[in-house]
């Protein structure tokens, strides 16, 4: 089992993040929440990991705190739930907000989340009440109901290989539509932001 992480950041992509280590180069996947915690490449971060082993593939998943890592590790053992849906409510929810809709029965806010449907947040609370009830996690600010906006916006934000479109593909491997992320990133844009500035508050504009 790997653990953690401490090494030097060599690429980053959201969510794939390449890192290096004695000279041994690990991919790793985080969720956003974790993702636009980290410093500049070429800078040493450390990461608390969690691997799972596929007969297809070897899959390392990062986490900026054990705590976000303990929370991913109770999601992926509820029922229907694997590490890439775990992934995806994590890049959408801090964990404290995360413990907060669990407490709260909230479910308006979970099935805003890409793949997650009302059947699907309607067990998940069910199956995580009991093990999130003594985490005592303070509850963070609340985010923003998003904004329709139309065709014609969407397609009059033109992107090219920019901060822009950084964020738009990194809502789209959590499962986001293109449509949705565009949609997302024209909202909270404004000049001088980084792709993880626009991916945080894309992200909260949706939840």
């Amino acid at each position: 089992m790997i653990g953690r992480l401490r090494g030097i950041i060599a690429e980053k992509q959201a969510p794939d993040l390449l890192i290096e280590v004695g000279g041994v180069g690990y991919e790793v996947q985080l969720p956003l929440t974790s993702f636009y915690t980290l410093p500049a490449v070429g800078q040493e971060t450390t990461l608390y990991t969690h691997f799972v082993v596929r007969e297809d593939a070897q899959l390392l998943y990062g986490f900026a705190n054990p705590t976000e890592r303990s929370l991913f590790r109770q999601l992926i053992k509820a029922n229907g739930i694997g590490p890439k849906m775990a992934l995806t409510i994590l890049s959408g929810l801090t964990a404290s907000q995360f413990v907060r809709c669990v407490q709260h029965d909230d479910i308006s806010t979970l099935v805003k989340l890409p793949g997650v449907g009302k059947k699907t947040a309607e067990r998940l609370l069910v199956e995580m009440r009991d093990r999130l009830k003594d985490w005592g996690l303070s509850i963070a600010t609340p985010v923003t109901d998003h904004l329709v906006l139309g065709d014609d916006e969407v397609q009059s934000f033109q992107l090219k290989e920019t901060p822009e479109s950084d964020a738009i593909s990194a809502l789209v491997s959590l499962g986001y539509s293109q449509a949705q992320a565009a949609l997302a990133v024209k909202k909270v844009y404004h000049a001088g932001l980084t792709s993880e500035q626009l991916i945080k508050a894309s992200l909260k504009s949706m939840i």
